[in-house]
């Protein structure tokens, strides 16, 4: 298992930051490696996201002097989704098999969380994220047709799509975690336009589902002093509470989202109009 360590920041800092420095300390460019359990631990409300790619064995996902506890979900509560070919989720002994654009929620104390792939030479990929809990709630797998779905946006702004809501309290319960899906209509490229922030939660955005030649533009920092991030396919970008998160592509796309912080409440926004953005 392999963990990088990401910090938080002032946006006031920020703002001075230059494309490098931007990528290094907000994009995660491979999420995915072939045989490996990768993760991302962000200081932005503790959160843990990565991926794990299981080929000939099965990745453990552990605990250790990082997360301060022998198993990895003693004090967390954990969201998967599967990205890849048809694989399986070990909990404690019992198995949970996941479908491409299956999910699941695993609450905390679950002592042994291990993945595999039904066939080696087609892996599933697991997207995972994590962020504390303070009570265990029961594991659920979440198939998309149980998944909570919200249709929105127009043809003439671009931005038709369905936000399929997994981890979300009309589906499941859960602490503090929030996960869900999100996927354009053909062509529609904006996501999240107008864009919000919620000072309340962080949210991560994983893009995938994209050709090898698309880019997303993905917009980031506060209202008033936007950047933009280009990111490829199967890349993540944290957005801290301050941050706007919203962006457009060169082509098809999906996402998956997940937020953590005080609330649980989807549609706590605070919404922003074309003249807030600079």
């Amino acid at each position: 298992m392999k963990l990088d360590m990401r910090y938080g920041h002032h946006p006031e800092d920020v703002k001075h930051y230059d494309t490098d420095t931007l990528r290094r300390h907000f994009l995660v460019e491979k999420i995915f490696v072939t045989g490996e359990l990768t993760l991302t631990y962000t200081h932005v409300d503790r959160v843990v996201f990565g991926g794990a790619t299981p080929t000939t064995q099965a990745l453990a996902l552990v605990g250790g002097k990082e997360f301060g506890t022998p198993n990895f979900l003693d004090r967390r509560e954990l969201g998967v989704v599967n990205l890849g070919e048809p694989g399986r989720v070990v909990l404690d002994g019992t198995t949970y098999a996941l479908a491409a654009g299956d999910g699941l929620y695993v609450g905390m104390g679950t002592q042994s969380v291990s993945f595999e792939s039904d066939d080696p030479a087609k892996p599933a990929k697991f997207y995972l994220i994590s962020c504390p809990a303070h009570a265990t709630y029961p594991t659920v797998h979440i198939t998309r047709a149980m998944a909570n779905p919200r249709k929105i946006g127009a043809p003439e702004t671009s931005n038709v799509r369905t936000i399929y809501q997994y981890v979300h309290p009309a589906v499941c319960k859960s602490c503090q975690l929030c996960m869900g899906v999100t996927v354009l209509e053909p062509g529609s490229v904006w996501n999240t336009y107008p864009p919000h922030t919620h000072e309340r939660r962080m949210e991560v955005y994983l893009y995938f589902g994209m050709a090898p030649e698309t880019r997303v533009f993905h917009l980031h920092g506060q209202p008033k002093e936007t950047r933009h991030i280009v990111m490829a396919n199967e890349q993540a970008v944290i957005s801290p509470s301050w941050s706007i998160h919203s962006g457009v592509a060169s082509g098809p796309y999906s996402f998956v989202w997940a937020m953590a912080g005080e609330n649980q409440t989807f549609d706590d926004m605070d919404g922003l109009g074309p003249n807030d953005l600079k």
